[in-house]
């Protein structure tokens, strides 16, 4: 944490000031701060960097964009809090402007997003043809998932941020993470339509995720495993971020010979069954909870749900 006159030194500047509250109601790239700010670019980077050294503000990477977030000092309570109390009417025309200009940039990201669908409509058509209705999926996965508040919610290979927008409403905050930065840019539209504060979407891999040890409490890995050249070795990631109690949800096919959808939909494997799952659980310290089967059309969704085992922690503490 950096010293506080590193911090009061950092906002001591409007702009400075400015980007915090923006990032506050959403993630933006540097061309979209650019871009609400009505500053060039080069100026922006000058004060994100400032931001960043006093820990304000996050920056990642990705593909040829750098997305950022608030620093885990500008989380701090005490800190907004002061800045929420301070009465300045110069400053709330400049909150009035900003925010217009926000809407934009969160209009611009929703009609990208709409033209990327309308052009792989067909593709995701397709597939969806040939099970049930997504509607009946995500009922099950509420279903499955219980009552229960999910906590740290992770999202692996989020996609679009579906499953964040379903879930978010039941967790204490939520982690998208995806390869694809097109696909973190189309979930972003989603996310922050509506303002998510408490989402955040990560450029990552299935197989070193950007989440401490134990950083989560439920994790998601939702029509992703079927993609993976070692599904394994993703459930055994995803089992590291689990804390003490921390569930793991799988939305799969199950095991089918469709091998079409290698050819034409890049599928390196044709579903799973149960006893695949539950051995990947078990190396996992993890143990399988609960299935769900759902049939209809010529693909059979299944969902495991799996849960850490408390003896797990133990004997990786002893080791």
């Amino acid at each position: 944490m950096p010293a506080p006159l590193a911090v009061f030194r950092a906002l001591a500047d409007p702009t400075r000031l400015r980007i915090v509250a923006l990032l506050r109601q959403m993630e933006l790239s540097v061309g979209e701060l650019a871009q609400v700010l009505g500053q060039s670019q080069p100026r922006v980077s000058r004060h994100v960097k400032i931001l960043a050294d006093a820990d304000l503000c996050d920056r990642r990477r990705e593909g040829s964009w750098i997305f950022l977030g608030l620093g885990s000092a500008a989380r701090e309570g005490p800190l907004l809090a002061a800045i929420d109390g301070w009465e300045d009417i110069a400053a709330e025309r400049w909150e009035i402007a900003d925010a217009a200009r926000l809407a934009a940039v969160r209009a611009d990201r929703v009609s990208a997003a709409e033209a990327y669908f309308n052009q792989h409509a067909a593709e995701w058509d397709a597939i969806r043809s040939l099970h049930v209705a997504e509607a009946q999926v995500e009922g099950a996965i509420l279903d499955l998932l219980g009552d229960d508040p999910l906590g740290r919610l992770v999202d692996i290979g989020t996609g679009t941020g579906r499953m964040i927008e379903l879930l978010l409403d039941r967790a204490t905050s939520a982690v998208g993470i995806d390869r694809s930065p097109e696909m973190l840019r189309l979930a972003r539209a989603k996310v922050a339509k509506d303002g998510q504060p408490r989402a955040e979407l990560r450029q990552g891999d299935m197989y070193a995720l950007p989440v401490a040890d134990g950083g989560a409490d439920t994790v998601v890995i939702h029509q992703v495993l079927h993609y993976a050249q070692a599904p394994a070795a993703a459930i055994m990631e995803a089992g590291r971020t689990l804390g003490e109690d921390g569930r793991l949800l799988i939305i799969d096919f199950a095991a089918h010979d469709h091998d079409v959808l290698r050819e034409r939909d890049a599928h390196v494997r044709l579903g799973f069954d149960d006893h695949q799952i539950e051995g990947w659980f078990t190396a996992a310290g993890l143990h399988m909870d609960a299935t769900r089967e759902l049939r209809g059309g010529e693909l059979t969704v299944k969902l495991w749900l799996g849960q850490r085992r408390p003896e797990s922690r133990l004997l990786k503490a002893v080791a």
